[in-house]
């Protein structure tokens, strides 16, 4: 039986282009942030955001990871909604 040379803690393909979306999930979100003018709001957001990554960093369901990015982008769209009303 061949072994792997893989560390044991290497991702898999599916894993790693699923931390991928996460993290560009993270990367728009605080650039939505950087946008919102009110500097109160805008730590509160980025706050929020970072807590609610923090809390989920351990799910390693394939479905709820999914259903979490989901949400993310639905969240994003609505800022970035928010912040287009706003401006104009």
């Amino acid at each position: 039986m061949a072994t792997s040379r893989l560390p044991p803690a290497t991702l898999t393909l599916k894993q790693f282009l699923r931390r991928q979306q996460v993290l560009l999930l993270y990367r728009r979100i605080l650039q939505a942030i950087r946008q919102v003018p009110n500097d109160s709001d805008r730590k509160y957001l980025k706050d929020w955001a970072r807590e609610e990554f923090k809390r989920n960093k351990s799910a390693t369901e394939e479905d709820t990871i999914r259903m979490m990015i989901t949400q993310g982008n639905i969240q994003l769209k609505e800022l970035e909604k928010t912040l287009a009303l706003a401006k104009s």
